[in-house]
């Protein structure tokens, strides 16, 4: 999976949108409601480092795994950084951003979860299992 074929990916969830950050931040954040579940690093020397949200086990388990590392200033909170999406499994990644994605609507309150299930109601089979 390269990193064109990710952005699509993140942005296809229900109640998804993605946001660009400028200097001195240079993030792409997708989010859900105003929870963060992604995000690309957007300039160099880092450009298209992928972050995302993961749980405590899967921190332990990804950080041992080259060219993975806690996130900068989220490690604590258990977000790690891919550096090369394009070196890493694509279902691997489908599945660390679901989790994510899924984390995040979770925080969501309760009124916030039935208005994206609603609008997601019409869309995609995929998105129906929420």
């Amino acid at each position: 999976m390269n990193v064109a074929q990710l952005k699509r990916f993140c942005g296809a969830f229900p109640g998804a949108s993605a946001q660009r950050y400028g200097e001195p931040w240079n993030f792409l954040v997708y989010s859900v409601g105003q929870r963060k579940f992604a995000y690309f690093k957007t300039s160099m020397p880092e450009r298209w480092r992928f972050s995302v949200h993961v749980t405590p086990e899967r921190f332990v388990e990804l950080t041992d795994i080259p060219g993975v590392k806690p996130a900068r200033y989220r490690g604590r909170f258990y977000w790690v950084t891919i550096v090369d999406v394009s070196a890493f499994p694509a279902a691997y990644l489908r599945e660390l951003v679901d989790g994510s994605y899924r984390w995040a609507f979770d925080g969501l309150s309760r009124a916030n979860q039935a208005a994206i299930r609603a609008s997601a109601a019409t869309a995609e089979p995929r998105m129906r299992a929420l």
